[in-house]
């Protein structure tokens, strides 16, 4: 085993874990002595990276990243083994984040069998999958990650015979020896159909299975602690999507692209139904003769036949076996669905299956028909889960949300204003005007004779029009639920918003004729900075006050989603502010909704970093304000998070539950427990920590030198070059702090190891508020550390970023900065400001060392910060040669070393950005 790259975690470290890291280091030694020889001394960490030779160099980067894809393959792996374990010994309830757990826990403090249904019938969890440029490894990689990891699981079992496990291990050597022969950088730039691939191959791979068998999995705990009570399971779990309707920013997701992804997510989950469907055909060979069809089953069947055209043929092929004659029949129309997709049909063919709710239909008659002839138990095996499916992901896998900035729709309008009132562009009221407010209520009040007809627009004007139109339309091809919301980025007033149902309205997508009584889309605003933040409730007030947009949100659905971002919080306001901030506007959201008689639900626009809003998903949910929840959760699944979560089914499983989980918990004990009910007394302590740390971090932010040490300091400038993602790193071009995208901004410092997002100004205000409060203050804090889920979660997601800086490192990136004040300025008060926090948090969590307490992370980190350590050492000359060859030569020098250093230091660390 590696002496850094696979270094024993310690006491603690899992033994288990530390076989397979053991074995999977050895048969990655293997392969690199096989296939690079010289490279095997710098693995073994016996000779330091080597600086003389560059196409060593890349190797030997090329070995370490390779070796962290493996460790986290191994951890994941013992993971689930873990708790597999833990519910063969101590029970499913005692697996935390389980079904059986909540529900178990649900039935001994009392809670009703209605009151479940109840919060089953209201349920929406809504994981949203995005193509963020956050997965800096290519699906090829994924793949084989894949069957390293079924390897794993396969040799895990005792029941092999030594020649056999040899087998096992050999076709695991040959896996890993395709891992090294795969090139790991994206060439070229990937398209939005290519991340549409991405997205889709985790459906193919596992989420098609793995969401019925969430619902089985919730039948069973049901079943358990609720035994004389039937459940009724809508499908309350369900995916959405941003890939391919994502264009805040990206140029490239185009119209014809939305178009394109609609066709490719209804042709996944047609194909997935095919198989389905096969596979039952092929097993349920009831003969007539063992059972007594009831009557309505055979009408139905009739019918089925007539309408095939082919009811010859398929009694010949499956005489007296009335079941795989109907699913034959079922067959031919989905077959048929297909060819019309295949054909780009305008319309689903009327021979096929015009919507789900027709296949929906044709299960339940079969489920119905098993049920009557006493094969309950084959129904509920084969069927049951095939319609849950359906129900799932209908004839579209995940609902297309569209996205766009509030400069696009605005504009539009601009453009629109003239032909609309037939007065000069000039004139178009201001955007913070009365004129302007009351000419889009007056618009939206007018009926309309026939749809209005634009001449000589602009191309993003006709663009943003035509992205519209596409919604009414494709929606008759693909699935009503094809398209999901519109998420308004930027959301800074009410008259945004109104302004987007205006351009609905130009483009027929209201319910009636006229356009004046109700929209069928929903405009989702994101509020996104700190300012944003704290100006949401009084816009939503507004907003629910207008009747049209009333009647509209009862026609959806009866809530208003309200999408809340933590990335440009954090980006605007630092870690401390932006977690409080969030947590308040959900507060103060939740109070408008109740008193408007429109219920507010959040979409969490989280990342895979902590400074992003990532976290474990129980505690996120738990930190959520009391009566947030309601049973109802969006949150964007971005970049390698996705991969992380849903590229295995156990884990994919796992997540799953997790989630949904945590949020029947949150829903059914909030307000009724103490750590579901708030106390004034923690808010009051978190504004004050949360008032100084703010200032603390815009004294960094507002430093007139950060943004050229941001770009000097750390590799932001070439990771645009490592193409792991279609969108580009900045909107409209521009390059203040303001503009620049939050993913970068996380990227940069994660690379060069200062990782400020994820811990600055946190310090300040924890040691404020305890010299202004002195020792009740102390006491105070000691108690929400142990009662407010919220500033626990502040503190463990702080240390665990502090864990993961190294201060040494950071000042030799500080270093690549020419400007002596600059960068002595800047690293000083970042380097003051994290000696504090860390003297905060050891004071608070009573830990003498960072992160030991985290039983997990702390034998993770041991094994990967020494090489990520000396990577990142090795960053800071290449970065230097790159940029000195860059200035001397009109050639491009060879980037090829650095993108490797980002890619290792990212699979390192877990996560870009």
């Amino acid at each position: 085993m590696p002496n850094t790259l696979a270094r024993s975690g310690g006491p603690r470290a899992n033994p288990y874990t530390e076989e397979i890291a053991a074995l999977l280091a050895g048969l990655l030694r293997d392969v690199i002595l096989a296939r690079d020889p010289g490279v095997e001394p710098y693995f073994e960490a016996s000779a330091t990276l080597p600086d003389h030779d560059p196409e060593l160099l890349v190797r030997c980067l090329q070995a370490q990243g390779i070796w962290f894809q493996l460790v986290s393959i191994a951890e994941e792996n013992a993971a689930m083994r873990r708790r597999r374990t833990t519910e063969t010994e101590q029970g499913p309830e005692q697996v935390p984040g389980t079904f059986a757990r909540v529900i178990s826990e649900a039935a001994s403090s009392g809670v009703s069998a209605e009151t479940l249904q109840a919060l089953l019938d209201t349920s929406a969890i809504r994981p949203t999958i995005t193509a963020h440029p956050t997965e800096a490894k290519r699906v090829t990689a994924l793949e084989i990650h894949r069957r390293i990891y079924r390897l794993l699981m396969e040799l895990e079992s005792p029941r092999w015979t030594p020649r056999e496990r040899e087998g096992l291990t050999t076709s695991l050597r040959n896996e890993i020896d395709l891992l090294w022969l795969t090139g790991e950088l994206h060439l070229e730039k990937p398209t939005v159909s290519q991340e549409v691939a991405w997205g889709l191959h985790f459906f193919n791979e596992t989420l098609f299975e793995r969401v019925p068998q969430l619902l089985d999995d919730l039948e069973w705990a049901l079943g358990q602690y609720y035994p004389d009570h039937p459940f009724d399971l809508p499908p309350f779990f369900q995916f959405d999507s941003w890939i391919g309707g994502d264009r805040d920013g990206n140029p490239f997701a185009t119209n014809a692209v939305t178009h394109q992804t609609l066709r490719d997510n209804s042709r996944a989950c047609l194909l997935h139904y095919r198989e389905r469907l096969l596979a039952m055909l092929a097993k349920l060979s009831i003969a007539a003769h063992a059972v007594k069809l009831p009557e309505t089953f055979h009408a139905a069947l009739d019918r089925e036949l007539q309408a095939s055209g082919s009811a010859e043929a398929i009694q010949q092929r499956n005489p007296g076996e009335a079941f795989r004659q109907y699913a034959a029949c079922m067959l031919r129309k989905l077959d048929r669905t297909l060819e019309g997709m295949d054909n780009q049909a305008e319309a689903l063919p009327s021979q096929g299956y015009a919507s789900a709710d027709l296949l929906i239909s044709d299960l339940r008659i079969m489920e119905a028909g098993l049920r009557d002839v006493g094969s309950e138990p084959l129904a509920k095996s084969w069927v049951t889960p095939f319609r849950r499916a359906v129900e799932t992901f209908r004839f579209r896998t995940a609902s297309l949300d569209l996205r766009q900035n509030t400069t696009v729709t605005t504009r539009t309008l601009q453009v629109l204003w003239p032909q609309r009132t037939g007065q000069p562009e000039q004139e178009v009221p201001a955007l913070e005007s009365k004129e302007w407010r009351k000419w889009l209520l007056d618009e939206l009040a007018q009926p309309l004779e026939d749809l209005p007809t634009f001449a000589e627009l602009s191309d993003e004007a006709s663009a943003m029009l035509g992205l519209l139109e596409l919604v009414r339309d494709d929606r008759k091809v693909f699935d009503r639920e094809a398209f999901g919301v519109f998420v308004l980025s930027m959301t800074r007033s009410v008259e945004d918003l109104l302004g987007v149902y205006l351009l609905a309205k130009y483009a027929g997508l209201f319910a009636d004729s006229s356009g004046v009584e109700n929209c069928t889309l929903m405009v989702v605003p994101l509020f996104e900075t700190i300012e944003d933040l704290q100006a949401a409730p009084a816009i939503m007030q507004e907003l629910l006050a207008v009747p049209m947009i009333r009647r509209t949100i009862r026609d959806l659905g009866g809530v208003q989603e309200v999408m809340i971002g933590y990335s440009d919080s954090n980006k605007d306001g630092g870690f401390l502010t932006s977690n409080w901030e969030t947590s308040k506007a959900q507060v103060r959201l939740t109070q408008v909704g109740k008193k408007s008689g429109i219920p507010v639900s959040f979409f969490h626009g989280r990342g895979g970093s902590v400074s992003r809003g990532g976290a474990p998903t129980e505690h996120a949910i738990r930190a959520q304000p009391a009566g947030s929840v309601g049973g109802r959760m969006r949150l964007t699944e971005q970049g390698e998070v996705v991969s992380s979560k849903y590229a295995n089914r156990g884990t994919a499983q796992y997540q799953m539950e997790l989630l949904a989980a945590t949020v029947f918990e949150h829903t059914l004990k909030s307000g009724r427990t103490q750590e579901f009910t708030a106390d004034p007394e923690f808010d009051e302590a978190l504004e004050a920590m949360s008032g100084t740390a703010h200032a603390a971090y815009r004294k960094l932010a507002e430093h007139p030198g950060l943004i050229t040490y941001y770009n000097e300091a750390s590799p932001v400038e070439e990771l645009v070059l490592l193409n792991i993602g279609s969108r580009p790193a900045r909107r409209f071009g521009a390059s203040s702090l303001d503009d620049l995208r939050a993913i970068p901004w996380v990227f940069a410092w994660s690379q060069n190891r200062h990782m400020v997002p994820g811990w600055y100004g946190v310090g300040t205000g924890i040691s404020s508020f305890l010299s202004v409060r002195g020792q009740d203050g102390e006491a105070l804090l000691k108690r929400m550390f142990e009662e407010s889920p919220l500033f626990r979660l502040i503190v463990n997601e702080v240390e665990k970023t502090l864990a993961r800086v190294n201060l040494d490192i950071a000042r030799e990136f500080a270093s690549l900065v020419p400007d002596e004040q600059t960068r002595e300025e800047i690293f000083a008060l970042v380097e003051s400001e994290y000696q504090l926090t860390v003297e905060m948090i050891k004071h608070l969590s009573g830990a003498k060392k960072l992160a030991t307490r985290f039983e997990l992370l702390s034998p993770q980190l041991e094994r990967r910060l020494p090489t990520i350590d000396q990577v990142s050492r090795q960053q800071v000359n290449l970065i230097r040669r790159f940029r000195s060859a860059k200035a001397d030569s009109a050639d491009q020098p060879d980037l090829a070393p650095l993108l490797h250093s980002i890619n290792c230091i990212a699979a390192g660390l877990g996560w870009t950005g």
